[in-house]
């Protein structure tokens, strides 16, 4: 790593209030050219504010802006922040669904121009794709919105990256690798240590920490709105920074696996996935209290097998066999998960309508009561639960959705890597609350790209081309095991 003494980007007393809710109360910031700073802190504790204030996207309340040594605070927006080579990957991404990867990159871009536009663009996004993700698989012509949420990451991330007649100073990665699998984020971080080499600077914000604590020069730590802590990045470790964040839990459940594990010989199955003679090496079951883990590289068949449940279970007839009731945990809240007109109560009751309705309307009261019993019991924070869904951070509103599942009579709860973009003492929490409800005789089926998650699993399925390659019990998980059969013909 590169970094110099040249300030680049310096945020002075910044402060943003949303009602009475104080996102940031006074924040100061500098990033030095070729420098990787690591921002952490929970939901809710002012980042996501805080970088959408130095993209242009959002103005602070008082505070200021200087990029390049220019006092830019009383013009600053998207354009200007551009102009200065100032640009953001958004936790929850910015691309057109409707356009090509290469009509996006075109919307990002400009100056790309004139006849022959859209190939021009092509090769730009496609080139840059392939420097920071080799082998990608995505093509400049595919429609974004048929892509899957991971290959969406990766066009907005090479598209931040790209180059053409403005500079680049500056990049902000709001959790770029929420959606991305092992290897692909092991690409990313790669490329990022490259690129700070030519005194380019990042600003990342991540609740993996081994990623910030890998890549970083220097982390600030953030909460309520205000900065705790600034030290080296090489002044940290896992146990440091997350105590500097304000939680020092740490999970040691083997016992309680090791008792669940006894108790799958006798636990009745709740969902059976025969295997494919042509394509799987194991059948898929998950018995009654079992959590049950999905592994393997991004895009590979997770997904699709717990549509494939979902979908069994409300016709009551498809591919798989499922007996129970279930609710589904979508990662990519913003298409699948959310109801972005509604209040965080109706978000989290449309899934218990049987305990709200009353004389075939919805009662009030009933919905409110739902609300207000997941907000304490999963730490949602708002004032106000009437609120509309989308005032809650990235987080907060993942949140939301475990409630939605978790509040409802469902017995299978079906899980699409739901932990991106959340921090790590929430995350704690979650999984507290899984293995509670696990214990309760609830069947968790989690897809997760992280594999620190698939520690809290009692049987990992790993993936690969659709087909499941293996079967592995909690204790013989390991990263190396998963990693190969992701890539090999068996484990």
């Amino acid at each position: 790593m590169n970094a110099s003494d040249e300030t680049i980007v310096a945020l002075e007393d910044v402060a943003k209030h949303f009602g009475a809710v104080k996102a940031l109360d006074g924040v100061s910031l500098t990033v030095t050219s070729g420098e990787c700073l690591g921002l952490v802190g929970h939901n809710g504790a002012g980042k996501s504010t805080l970088m959408h204030i130095l993209a242009g996207t959002l103005d602070p309340d008082r505070g200021t802006i200087r990029v390049g040594g220019s006092d830019l605070s009383n013009r600053y927006n998207v354009g200007v922040a551009g102009e200065n080579g100032v640009r953001c990957v958004f936790q929850e991404l910015s691309l057109c669904p409707n356009l090509t990867v290469a009509e996006n990159a075109r919307v990002f871009h400009p100056s790309v121009t004139g006849f022959g536009w859209k190939r021009r663009a092509g090769t730009l996004i496609r080139e840059m794709l392939d420097e920071i993700f080799p082998g990608h698989g995505i093509e400049a012509e595919d429609v974004v919105g048929d892509l899957s949420i991971g290959k969406r990451q990766m066009v907005e991330i090479a598209r931040a990256f790209t180059t053409t007649d403005l500079p680049l100073r500056t990049v902000i990665l709001d959790e770029p690798t929420s959606s991305l699998d092992a290897v692909t984020s092991g690409q990313l971080l790669r490329f990022i240590r490259r690129v700070l080499e030519q005194g380019v600077s990042c600003i990342l914000t991540s609740h993996v920490l081994g990623e910030v604590l890998d890549v970083s020069d220097r982390i600030v730590v953030m909460k309520d709105g205000l900065v705790i802590a600034t030290r080296k990045g090489s002044d940290f470790d896992r146990n440091s920074l997350v105590a500097a964040m304000g939680n020092v839990v740490e999970i040691d459940e083997i016992e309680q696996h090791e008792a669940r594990e006894k108790l799958r010989g006798v636990a009745p199955v709740v969902v059976e996935a025969a295997a494919d003679r042509a394509r799987d090496t194991v059948s898929l079951t998950a018995h009654q209290g079992e959590i049950v883990g999905l592994a393997g590289l991004a895009g590979h068949g997770q997904t699709d097998l717990i549509l494939k449940i979902y979908g069994a279970a409300m016709r009551g007839k498809g591919p798989v066999n499922v007996t129970r009731p279930v609710a589904l945990v979508a990662g990519d809240r913003q298409t699948d998960g959310i109801f972005h007109l509604w209040s965080i109560s109706a978000n989290i009751g449309i899934r218990s309508l049987a305990k709200t309705v009353r004389r075939g309307l919805i009662d009030p009261l009933a919905e409110a009561a739902i609300g207000a019993e997941w907000r304490d019991r999963i730490s949602i924070r708002t004032p106000d639960m009437q609120n509309n869904i989308l005032s809650l951070s990235g987080g907060n509103q993942q949140k939301a959705l475990f409630a939605r599942a978790l509040a409802s009579d469902a017995e299978i709860i079906l899980m699409d890597d739901p932990m991106r973009g959340v921090d790590v003492g929430t995350k704690l929490e979650v999984y507290d609350l899984i293995r509670a409800e696990a214990e309760k005789g609830r069947t968790f089926l989690w897809y997760t790209t992280e594999m620190d998650e698939l520690y809290n699993c009692d049987h990992t399925f790993v993936f690969r081309d659709g087909a499941i390659v293996a079967d592995l019990a909690r204790g013989d998980l390991t990263e190396e095991r998963v990693l190969h059969s992701s890539f090999q013909e068996s484990a």
